[in-house]
């Protein structure tokens, strides 16, 4: 089984031609409310490639944790750990506009409440081998706590560096895996794409470390000792890249845990998240194992 320590919200997406520009408002289309949260949608999308998967998570006592956490429910995520918070749900305000791009504020609310305890009680009887997923919208004394559990009880943990944070560079080397976009790894090494190969095996070496970075249509390349493994991404048209890098997130740790080597895992996860891109909104555009699959063959 994999566990996730993560975040819940709900998204609410607006349509718009263009993102605006700092101080400009620009006349949207449509509105729509749909599950998400970056926990969530790594626990769906590793549920949904076939993984047993239990989502550690904060939801308020309101209407919007409903509908946050319908598709979990729907899929078969074990919830039984949930917290149940006093302040509200957390929020994720997104912008996309007629080319797929997009613009994320989050307002964490519930998920705001987890502590370095929820840490103890995520991780409590995991054992050597098991597969933990973590990212960055929870505090982050709970991220790394839950880091620090793993490594000590052999826990393969899985950090996805999204939403990047000042202290993301100190924790980053704690994880087994560590998952960062282009933008992100650059902020953590300091290097530019051009010199991605060699930093990434640099970075690798140094703190002990599988690096994935992920690269959009480009695919997605790994370093490890042994060195530096690349795969492709689907040729698609996007209509909507919300939730992509959590569909490879997902993908990535069911595959592991499943048992398939990391190109093969890699190349799955790839190829998932480049349908998630064809459909709007973050949980809903997730595809199915079987979708995946067919798109392989």
């Amino acid at each position: 089984m994999i566990t996730v320590f993560g975040s819940t919200n709900l998204d609410q997406v607006g349509t718009v031609s263009r993102l605006p520009k700092p101080g400009e408002t620009v006349a949207g289309g449509t509105f729509s409310m749909a599950a998400g949260g970056k926990g969530a949608n790594q626990a769906l999308a590793a549920r949904r490639a076939g993984a047993e998967v239990r989502h550690f998570s904060a939801v308020g006592a309101d209407a919007f944790a409903d509908l946050a956490l319908e598709l979990l429910k729907a899929d078969g995520v074990d919830l039984t750990s949930l917290k149940i918070s006093s302040g509200p749900t957390g929020i994720a305000m997104i912008f996309v506009d007629g080319h797929g791009e997009n613009v994320i504020a989050v307002l964490p609310g519930a998920n705001g409440t987890l502590t370095p305890d929820d840490a103890d009680k995520a991780l409590a009887g995991l054992g050597e081998g098991a597969v933990l997923m973590l990212q960055q919208e929870i505090p982050q004394a709970a991220t790394e706590r839950a880091l620090d559990l793993a490594r000590a009880q052999g826990v393969i943990s899985i950090l996805n560096t999204a939403p990047f944070l000042e202290d993301t560079k100190s924790i980053a080397p704690k994880a087994a895996i560590l998952v960062a976009n282009e933008t992100e790894f650059g902020l953590l090494s300091g290097t530019g794409i051009e010199e991605l190969d060699a930093a990434m095996l640099e970075w690798s070496t140094a703190h002990d470390q599988t690096v994935i970075v992920t690269l959009g249509p480009d695919g997605a390349k790994a370093a490890t000792r042994t060195g530096v493994i690349s795969v492709p991404a689907m040729k698609v048209k996007p209509v909507d890249t919300v939730g992509a890098g959590d569909t490879f997130c997902g993908y990535l740790a069911a595959g592991l845990d499943s048992g398939l080597d990391l190109e093969a895992a890699m190349r799955r996860a790839a190829v998932a998240a480049s349908l998630a891109c064809l459909n709007p909104g973050a949980q809903p555009a997730i595809p199915y194992a079987r979708d995946v699959a067919a798109a392989l063959d």
